[in-house]
């Protein structure tokens, strides 16, 4: 009996050894859980951006990680959709050491928040005014569209009065009939009150709409001087080469926001899409690929710059974001207590971090949820995004507006 005693003694030491050491030699890892869409209508630029994101965090994992913590990349494809996104959050939300959550849309955004919210966790959305207006734990990628609108107008009086024409000038809009499309106008559209601008009617139209030929006809007959064209990519490019088609591009100054026309749309519609303008928080165009930092990772793991897409370094940029947060939140709790929480004031005290240029200073403070307060103005030049103007500081259209 002593002897078998002995034996079992003896096995229950080595397992608890054996248990021991497996879990002191278990590679520490975080996660990173991406709401994304890579086969729907925004395919064309999410795909090029989580490149960059995940380029970005194998990098940092080869060289050890973050303090010895190594990120895990976790990429849904969402197609687009908020009930297919809520699903995914809810069978992903468990994950050990899940830090950040970014909804690639601001529907998705939207539905997720109240869920963000309850499990303490934190997430990145594109540019919702709203979570600037009501700070919680929810964070821009940028400035918010409507601020960024408001650059635009900006640029736009400034345009009008550079060609000499007196008065203020009409402008049209129109964008997908969606959360995102309609956003901007939640504070952009009494910026152009503020500014005396006659701002038309808005034209809405389903994502998918393959032609815009009756909604741009509509602008145009009601005398519109420039058109602002929303959707992502492809979208505005195919809004402006039906513009283009119907010889409105000849009177009429077309602009897009963050998601205008990239390399997708330039290598298709160049001479469609000349003279368009692009407002931007992150570089575009020949900036991005003047960027030695952005193109040294794309060709180490993408190889040929033919296919390259500008949208690539602002998916590095959150992954900057995310490293810089993680160092702050593995220094006040340790890896073995950290917490979402954790990460998520960790982000508000990121003000003033620097991305190599690829976007403006971070403005993310316990007072403010924007990515950043700056964007830069761009224009397609003989088939090439060239920019026209350096950094500029956009105005708080949010602020203008009652959420």
């Amino acid at each position: 009996m002593g002897k078998r005693l002995g034996i079992l003694f003896t096995m229950v030491v080595v397992i608890c050894l054996s248990l021991t050491m497996s879990t002191f030699g278990a590679e520490k890892e975080v996660a990173y859980l991406s709401l994304a869409d890579y086969t729907g209508p925004i395919a064309g630029l999410n795909v090029p951006a989580d490149m960059g994101l995940e380029d970005f965090i194998k990098e940092v994992n080869a060289k050890g990680g973050v303090d010895g913590v190594k990120i895990k990349f976790i990429g849904i494809d969402t197609r687009y959709d908020v009930a297919r996104a809520v699903s995914a959050y809810k069978r992903y939300r468990r994950t050990p050491r899940l830090l950040m959550v970014n909804s690639i849309s601001t529907g998705i955004g939207k539905a997720v928040a109240r869920l963000i919210e309850r499990d303490k966790k934190a997430q990145l959305v594109p540019g919702d005014g709203e979570f600037q207006a009501h700070i919680g734990r929810t964070f821009l990628w940028g400035p918010a569209y409507q601020d960024a609108f408001a650059a635009t107008l900006d640029w736009i009086m400034d345009d009008w009065k550079k060609k000499g024409k007196s008065g203020t000038p009409v402008v049209g809009y129109l964008s997908w009939d969606n959360p995102y499309g309609r956003e901007h106008l939640r504070g952009g559209k009494e910026y152009a009150e503020k500014l005396g601008i006659k701002f038309l009617p808005p034209e809405f139209f389903p994502p998918g709409t393959l032609k815009h030929d009756v909604y741009l006809t509509r602008l145009a007959k009601a005398g519109a001087d420039y058109i602002h064209a929303g959707g992502v990519d492809p979208t505005p490019t195919n809004v402006i080469r039906d513009g283009h088609a119907l010889g409105l591009t000849k009177t009429i100054q077309f602009t897009t926001d963050y998601w205008g026309p990239t390399a997708l749309g330039i290598g298709v519609h160049a001479e469609a899409l000349e003279g368009t303008v692009i407002t931007s928080f992150y570089e575009r165009g020949e900036d991005a690929r003047n960027n030695p930092f952005v193109t040294g990772q794309w060709k180490k793991y993408r190889g040929s710059m033919d296919k390259f897409n500008e949208v690539y370094g602002m998916g590095m940029s959150w992954g900057m974001t995310y490293v810089a947060g993680l160092k702050k939140a593995l220094k006040t709790a340790g890896y073995d207590n950290l917490k979402a929480n954790h990460m998520y004031k960790a982000y508000q005290e990121l003000t003033g971090l620097t991305k190599h240029d690829i976007q403006g200073p971070c403005a993310y403070s316990p007072k403010s949820r924007l990515g950043s307060k700056v964007v830069k103005i761009y224009r397609v030049k003989d088939g090439k995004i060239v920019p026209i103007t350096g950094w500029r500081e956009v105005p708080n259209a949010v602020g203008l507006h009652t959420f």
